[in-house]
C-alpha cells in the first residue's frame, strides 16, 4: 500500500528519467532533475536537523519551486507555500502563525525574503541544492514516517482576515490523486496547462498527477490571461490537451469571443471549479469543443480539494443549475439541516463531507478546528469528525449535489432570503452580458451588481425585470470596463466591497 506521496515520483523517474515534468516561462526539469533536485534539498534540511515543522517556501512560480515543495516533504517536513504576489500583511501572519525557522527562496525573492518581518534563517534554493544527496539521512526519514504526517499547510482566508492554515497530509492526498485522477482519465500522455497558483490547493490537480503518471505540466504565465487569443495561441503551441482552472478563467476565454477565432485545438478534458460556471459560458465551451470532456469539480481546501464531481456531458437551459455531482469512492456527502438533521432530496442545508481526504484542521487554531471539524451528529456512537463546508447544497431529483450558495453570500432583503449567486446566473445569461458580480450593503439594505458587457445599464434593468422577481433585482446596477480578480483567478467580491464603499464614502 503506498503511504508517501513520493513514491509518485521514485517509480515515474525509473520509467521516464528524462521527460519534462515541469515547464516554466524559461526553465524547464525533467523528472531525474526534479528527483535528484528534490533529495539534495531534502539531504540538506535533515542535516541540519529540520524535521517534522514547517518551513517556507517563498518562490516565484517555477519548476524549482515545485521542486523545492518535494525536497522539503523529503526532509521529513511540510511546506508552506508564500508567494511575492500576496499581501505583505498576510505574509507576515503566516510567518507568525507557523512561526516556522527557516524560509527558502530563490535569487528574485532574496531581497524581498530579507524585508519580512521573520526572524529565522534564510536560504537559497540552490544552495540547498548543492549539498550531496544524503541517502542514509532520507531513509531514516522515510524508515519513521506513517501516511497522516503532513505534506503542506495552504492558507486560506479567514472570516476575521486572518489566514486559517489547512494541514494537508499524505493520505489525504494519495486518495484525492488516485479517485481524481481515476475520474478525469489522466495518463502519461496528459499535458496539463496549469492556472492556478503554487499556493493554493487547485495546483494539486496538475502536481501529483504529474508525478503519478509522468505527465507533463506547463506553468501557464499569469499575464496570458488576460489576453485570451495568446492564451489559445500557448495552448496549441504547447499541445496541451488537460486543463484544471477556476470558471472565471475560462470565462475568460468564451465570453470576449476568443473561441470564435481559435480554438484550443489539443484539448479534451476540461476540469472547472472553486466557482459557479455560468451555464452560457459553458455552452459556449461545449459548441466549440463538442467532443471534450467536461467536469464540475466540487471541494474546500479543508478536505484536500475535491470531494464531488459531475460530467456535464450536455447542453443546459439557460435557467439549469449544474450540479457538483456526486462524491469520490472513499468520501460521503451528506448535507445536514439547521436542526442537525439529514436533508432529503431538494431540502437546503450545510454540506459536510466525511473521510479520509479531510485534513488536520486549522495549524496551530484549535478554536476555528473546532468549530469547522465537528463530531458527527448522526453518529453518536463513536468518535468521527466531519468538515462542515459553510456552503448551503441540496439534493436535485436524481440524487445529485447542487451547490446553492455560501452561506455569508445568503441575505435577507424585503422580508425574503436570497441567494447572490441566483441573481448572478439569472443576469449571466442575459445575451450582452459577458461577467456578473452581486454584493450587500447591509447597512443601507442595497443590492448591487456588478457586470461586463456591450448593455447599458438601462437596457440591462429592463432585461433583468423580465427574469427576476422584483424582491431580487438589485438596487444598483454598475457598469465596467474589467472585473477584478483574486490571485488565484476567482472574483475578487473584497475589491468590490472596497470599490463601492469608496463610491459611497466619495459621495457623503
Amino acid at each position: 500500500m503506498q503511504t508517501n506521496i513520493l513514491e509518485y515520483l521514485e517509480d515515474t523517474v525509473k520509467r521516464l528519467p528524462e521527460k519534462p515534468a515541469f515547464v516554466g516561462v524559461n526553465t524547464m526539469l525533467t523528472f531525474r532533475e526534479l528527483y535528484e533536485g528534490a533529495r539534495s534539498i531534502g539531504s540538506a534540511l535533515a542535516e541540519m536537523g529540520h524535521y517534522k515543522e514547517a518551513v517556507l517556501v517563498y518562490m516565484e512560480k517555477s519548476p524549482q519551486t515545485i521542486e523545492t515543495f518535494f525536497g522539503v516533504v523529503y526532509s521529513g517536513c511540510f511546506f508552506v507555500p508564500l508567494d511575492a504576489e500576496m499581501p505583505l500583511k498576510r505574509i507576515e501572519l503566516i510567518i507568525g502563525s507557523t512561526k516556522a525557522g527557516v524560509l527558502i527562496c530563490d535569487e528574485k525573492s532574496l531581497e524581498k525574503a530579507k524585508h519580512l518581518n521573520f526572524d529565522g534563517e534564510i536560504i537559497l534554493a540552490d544552495t540547498l541544492k548543492e549539498r550531496q544527496e544524503n541517502e542514509k539521512s532520507l531513509q531514516q526519514v522515510r524508515d519513521r514516517a506513517i501516511d497522516t504526517d503532513p505534506v503542506y499547510i495552504l492558507f486560506t482566508s479567514g472570516s476575521t482576515g486572518i489566514p486559517k492554515g489547512c494541514i494537508g497530509h499524505h493520505r489525504g492526498v494519495i486518495d484525492y490523486i488516485e479517485q481524481l485522477s481515476a475520474v478525469m482519465n489522466f495518463s502519461e500522455e496528459t499535458i496539463f496547462g496549469n492556472q492556478a497558483p503554487l499556493y493554493v490547493d487547485a495546483c494539486m490537480k496538475e502536481l501529483y498527477p504529474t508525478i503519478k503518471f509522468g505527465a507533463t505540466t506547463y506553468l501557464i504565465p499569469k499575464q496570458l490571461f488576460m489576453f485570451p487569443l495568446q492564451l489559445v495561441d500557448y495552448l496549441n503551441e504547447h499541445r496541451i490537451n488537460t486543463i484544471c482552472w477556476v470558471a472565471s478563467a475560462l470565462t475568460m476565454v468564451s465570453s470576449f469571443g476568443a473561441l470564435d477565432e481559435k480554438v484550443p485545438e489539443y484539448l479534451h478534458t476540461i476540469g472547472f471549479g472553486g466557482e459557479v460556471f455560468p451555464v452560457k459560458q459553458l455552452n459556449l465551451w461545449k459548441k466549440f469543443l463538442p467532443d471534450a470532456s467536461f467536469v464540475n469539480l466540487y471541494g474546500p481546501t479543508e478536505i484536500t480539494g475535491v470531494c464531488c464531481y459531475y460530467r456535464a456531458d450536455r447542453l443546459f437551459g439557460e435557467n439549469e443549475v449544474i450540479p457538483v455531482g456526486r462524491a469520490f469512492k472513499n468520501m460521503d456527502v451528506f448535507i445536514l439541516k439547521d436542526d442537525m438533521t439529514r436533508a432529503k432530496n431538494g431540502e437546503e442545508g450545510e454540506i459536510c463531507v466525511r473521510g479520509t481526504g479531510l485534513t488536520h484542521g486549522y495549524f496551530a487554531n484549535p478554536e476555528k478546528t473546532a468549530e469547522a471539524f465537528v463530531q458527527n451528529p448522526l453518529n453518536p456512537d463513536y468518535p468521527e469528525i466531519i468538515y462542515k463546508t459553510g456552503d448551503i447544497g441540496k439534493w436535485n431529483k436524481d440524487g445529485e449535489l447542487e451547490f446553492v450558495s455560501r452561506k455569508d453570500y445568503q441575505i435577507k432583503h424585503m422580508g425574503h432570503r436570497i441567494e447572490l449567486g441566483e441573481i448572478e446566473a439569472c443576469v449571466s445569461a442575459v445575451a450582452g452580458v459577458q461577467m456578473t458580480a452581486c454584493i450587500y450593503d447591509g447597512k443601507k439594505n442595497k443590492i448591487i451588481l456588478f457586470y461586463l458587457g456591450e448593455l447599458t445599464e438601462k437596457e440591462l434593468i429592463l432585461k433583468m425585470k423580465e427574469r427576476i422577481p422584483r424582491y431580487m433585482l438589485p438596487n444598483r446596477t454598475i457598469r465596467l470596463e474589467q472585473m477584478p480578480f483574486t490571485s488565484n483567478g476567482k472574483l475578487d467580491r473584497k475589491a468590490l466591497k472596497e470599490m463601492y464603499n469608496k463610491e459611497q464614502k466619495d459621495l457623503n
